[in-house]
């Protein structure tokens, strides 16, 4: 069976929206952000971060003035960070199977 991300988070969205007795998908408490413009800011972070390893990279390939420890730590960097978001998906659709298991 085959999940993708796009339907397990549309399920959550429809989830929490039917939860929610004003019927939006957001916060309820005023200034708190909303679960989407969270995992937005999340992933966000992961494709810059991605971004500033791959221009450290292009740098030192380029001018040779970055200093290879530097490469190696923003490398690593944007490895652990696509380790935290492979997992963090994994969690979603984990949950997004547990749903759709339950009993109605």
């Amino acid at each position: 069976m085959s999940i993708n991300t796009a339907s397990a988070a549309a399920a959550y969205k429809n989830t929490v929206r039917a939860a929610l007795p004003t019927g939006g998908g957001g916060s309820n408490m005023p200034g708190e952000p909303s679960f989407a413009s969270l995992v937005q800011q999340a992933a966000q972070g992961a494709i810059d971060s991605s971004y500033s390893s791959e221009a450290q990279v292009l740098r030192t390939m380029a001018t040779g003035k970055t200093e290879l420890h530097e490469v190696v730590t923003a490398v690593a960097n944007a490895e652990v960070t696509l380790q935290t978001v492979v997992a963090v998906r994994d969690k979603v659709v984990a949950a997004y199977q547990d749903i759709m298991r339950m009993p109605i």
